[in-house]
């Protein structure tokens, strides 16, 4: 069965960093393109960052030169980095592996 575990959202305030985390398990995490999903209520989830199973990476337009994606295969896990962070950048992270599995979701709130 395959899990993904999001973490470390939280309060920050603008300006401020961030590193989330997605575990997984109960995959061959190298084998696949991971990426990272926001969401806003009244929203439709958008696509943040991807990187690929030979580590190659894609970036939304919003979040390039401020999130960096990476991926640790030895520890299945995938992070996401982000920097220089905006009120508009709060949502709920959601990984996605594959384009098939979810994890649940972390909050991540920018505000003074």
């Amino acid at each position: 069965q395959v899990q993904l575990v999001e973490s470390g959202g939280g309060l920050v305030q603008p300006g401020g960093s961030l590193r989330l985390s997605c575990a997984a398990s109960g995959i061959i995490f190298s084998a696949f393109d991971i990426g990272w999903y926001r969401q806003t209520p009244g929203k439709q989830r958008e696509f943040v960052a991807l990187i690929s199973r030979g580590g190659s990476t894609i970036y939304a337009d919003s979040v390039k030169g401020r999130f960096t994606i990476s991926r640790d295969n030895a520890k299945m896990t995938v992070y996401l980095q982000m920097n220089s962070l905006k009120p508009e950048d709060t949502a709920v992270y959601y990984c996605n592996l594959d384009g098939r599995f979810w994890g649940q979701g972390t909050l991540v709130t920018v505000s003074s």
